[in-house]
């Protein structure tokens, strides 16, 4: 059995429906793909101290959802994340933050304007978000899982930052009923998907969610990847 070792960055609450729905998930891919899922919570403000051979120890990483004590960490966490080409993934909060990262490090905001908006979701219960898959990729995740995910977090980006993000920088991969990006990969990596929805909710033992077995069989073939390349 192939065994695949994953950091979810973030500050863990047990409190937070998310973050346990962020465990279970993982356990519903792990019988699904029949491998060993070894996965650990680790706080922003660690994580955002480490060195590079902490970073080498995970085949993959889970920005969790918010909130977070110390979120501007994470530009430093998304640096080092985007150099690795290793399987990432983000929900929730994260999203917003970072696109406020690749517009920081492209200097895509020189006139210091609002390109995104604050949560557009209030209250303290999910809302409904209608996926409209946009890449082949995408189809195909939801070909046999409902297109109605559940989240606390969404997002409106200016026009003109969208067209620039998705020129040079990201693919959208699928919108919500509203037209407004709900997942977005980064270009020239594997796996590096930001979703503002919480897929790991909509997750159960007997279905579990295509987004996050392809996030876990995407570390596992990256690892394979590796260890094939170092004994050649």
């Amino acid at each position: 059995m192939h065994t695949v070792k994953i950091a979810i960055i973030g500050d863990y609450n047990f409190t937070f429906n998310a973050h346990h729905a962020t465990n279970l998930a993982l356990d519903h891919a792990s019988n699904f793909l029949d491998v060993d899922v070894n996965y650990y919570w680790i706080r922003v403000s660690e994580v955002a101290q480490q060195k590079i051979a902490f970073f080498d120890q995970y085949d993959a990483f889970w920005i969790a959802p918010g909130p977070f004590l110390n979120p501007f960490f994470l530009n430093g966490i998304f640096a080092r994340l985007t150099a690795l080409n290793k399987s990432v993934l983000i929900t929730g909060e994260g999203y917003k933050l970072f696109i406020e990262y690749l517009i920081m490090k492209n200097s895509l905001n020189q006139a210091g304007e609002k390109l995104i908006s604050d949560n557009l979701i209030t209250g303290a219960y999910f809302e409904n978000v209608i996926i409209e898959p946009k890449s082949p990729a995408f189809v195909k995740l939801y070909d046999h899982f409902t297109n109605k995910e559940l989240s606390a977090t969404r997002f409106s980006l200016y026009p003109n930052l969208r067209n620039e993000l998705e020129g040079s920088f990201i693919d959208v991969e699928a919108i919500n009923q509203f037209d407004d990006p709900e997942a977005i990969t980064l270009k020239g990596q594997t796996f590096f998907l930001a979703v503002t929805f919480y897929p790991q909710v909509s997750s159960t033992r007997d279905l579990p969610h295509p987004i996050i077995y392809t996030f876990v069989k995407s570390a596992i073939i990256a690892q394979q990847a590796s260890q094939a390349s170092r004994r050649v």
